[in-house]
């Protein structure tokens, strides 16, 4: 018989999922750490490995404006940077976790493995692509997933 939740109570986590979610998180963080190795291997420095922080494209130029502020699907390779200095030191360019991101990345992981509905993220044109305002996690858990689009709100700036 299943136990009931209370309410501001949290739920009981799988132990099945909790182990997939460790196991994902030590996949993308691995991948983070041999990036790293060719990146010093290739003497480009942490420059290569590190999110470019961009400079929201001014109006007019890069993707044409939408009527009104929507929800839209974006492909997730166009999203090339964040709008956050800090979020650069958290993430590569391939949105790969840094360790120190590893509860809130499990947390989110186990959302969406649990298919619960995830908030849109928040970019705005910067380039040829987007820049992250807000959802950085959600953006490198739906990439170790295997997604290839995610909902995203675009702003103009």
């Amino acid at each position: 018989m299943a136990r009931a939740v209370r309410v501001g109570e949290a739920p009981i986590m799988s132990t099945w999922l909790q182990t997939e979610a460790e196991k994902a998180f030590g996949r993308a963080t691995r991948s983070h750490a041999r990036a790293r190795l060719v990146s010093h291997l290739r003497r480009c420095g942490g420059a290569c490995l590190r999110l470019a922080v961009a400079e929201p494209a001014a109006p007019g130029r890069g993707f044409p404006a939408r009527s009104g502020r929507g929800v839209r699907e974006i492909p997730l390779e166009s999203i090339t940077g964040t709008l956050e200095p800090h979020r650069a030191e958290q993430f590569d360019p391939a949105f790969r976790p840094a360790a120190i991101v590893r509860e809130r990345w499990q947390r989110i992981w186990l959302a969406e493995a649990r298919g619960a509905v995830l908030p849109p993220i928040s970019v705005v044109p910067a380039g040829d692509g987007f820049a992250v305002r807000d959802g950085h996690h959600r953006v490198s858990v739906a990439l170790a997933r295997g997604a290839v689009t995610i909902d995203a709100e675009v702003s103009p700036r």
